[in-house]
């Protein structure tokens, strides 16, 4: 049987929320959620680099949002707990009951097989065993790790773009890897190889993980945690391997001075993918590109996204 749980949500203000924090963690409460508007204004303002666009739904729940949650078993016990850590708070409490199954699998719901360009199939892991389209590869993917679903335009993108310059036995660089879809669409689109690189060390696992969802092994694909805007010595690692595709689904300030660096990494006739871009801002993108002798081949456009295909304007 599934247990029923409580989620408890104790609203304030910005100035009173640590204290409220104190109060419960006094009282005994474990695993508190914050939620407050000017943390998240803040966490976005100094993250500014690694995003151009924010959910709207995401804006709208946290604006002037104040407010913890924790949850305990909807059952005496839990009652029980609940009190405890409420005793002798003065705050607006709301309760609401949540099964653990839905919990844990209600967000599945939302991740369908998709058809992705002419050939591929993204398929969420439960959905394993289902049959695939004739005349489509299936790319089998936990869509619940990290980003890279394939259900975003911008990912759906790079993934179109893959499928068109992909080559039998070639090489593929995924810089910002997140999930790993890229790299493992690029596999087994046919490259021989795949090196992803993420700043997030998380990824290298999430990674390998949808890596082996797939039967690709680490003969085959590896994945690194870097940012090779810092950190020279890894550039300098990337570079000794030319790559026939180099990839970036990141944004456009981290694209920007990213092209000053993508000829040394493409091999001859390489061609560099760059996807995340927000139409407002893909003529930045284009003159960067320009401006680090890449020659734009070909845009594509979905929902306010831009990628763009690129290589060397000497034709190399």
């Amino acid at each position: 049987m599934d247990t029923t749980w409580l989620e408890v949500t104790l609203e304030t203000t910005t100035p009173e929320l640590d204290a409220l924090c104190a109060k419960l963690t006094m009282n005994g409460a474990t695993g508190l959620v914050i939620e407050d508007e000017e943390d998240f204004k803040n966490f976005l303002e100094q993250n500014r680099q690694y995003w151009d666009y924010v959910d709207e739904e995401l804006l709208e729940r946290m604006k002037g949002a104040a407010r913890v949650k924790f949850y305990v078993t909807d059952d005496p016990d839990g009652q029980a707990q609940l009190r405890r850590w409420t005793a002798g708070i003065d705050a607006p409490c709301t309760t609401a009951r949540l099964r653990e199954n839905d919990w844990a699998t209600s967000w599945q719901k939302y991740y369908k097989p998709l058809s992705v360009g002419g050939r591929l199939y993204i398929v969420p892991e439960w959905e394993r065993g289902e049959p695939v389209p004739e005349g489509r590869t299936a790319l089998y993917l936990n869509p619940g790790l990290t980003f890279g679903t394939g259900n975003h335009a911008s990912t759906r993108l790079c993934l179109e773009w893959v499928e068109e310059f992909v080559r039998p036995g070639g090489t593929v660089l995924d810089l910002g890897c997140g999930s790993g879809i890229l790299s493992v669409a690029g596999l087994l689109l046919g490259a021989e190889s795949a090196l992803g690189v993420d700043i997030d060390p998380k990824a290298v696992d999430v990674a390998y993980e949808n890596a082996a969802l797939n039967g690709l092994g680490r003969d085959r694909c590896t994945f690194l945690a870097g940012d090779i805007l810092t950190d020279r010595s890894l550039k300098e690692t990337l570079a000794r391997d030319r790559w026939d595709l180099v990839l970036a689904n990141i944004v456009a300030d981290v694209i920007i001075p990213l092209s000053a660096h993508v000829e040394e990494l493409l091999a001859p006739g390489g061609v560099f993918l760059c996807s995340g871009i927000i139409d407002t801002r893909s003529g930045e993108v284009e003159a960067a590109l320009a401006r680090n002798g890449l020659q734009v081949l070909g845009r594509k456009e979905r929902d306010g996204w831009v990628a763009l295909a690129a290589r060397p304007g000497d034709g190399r």
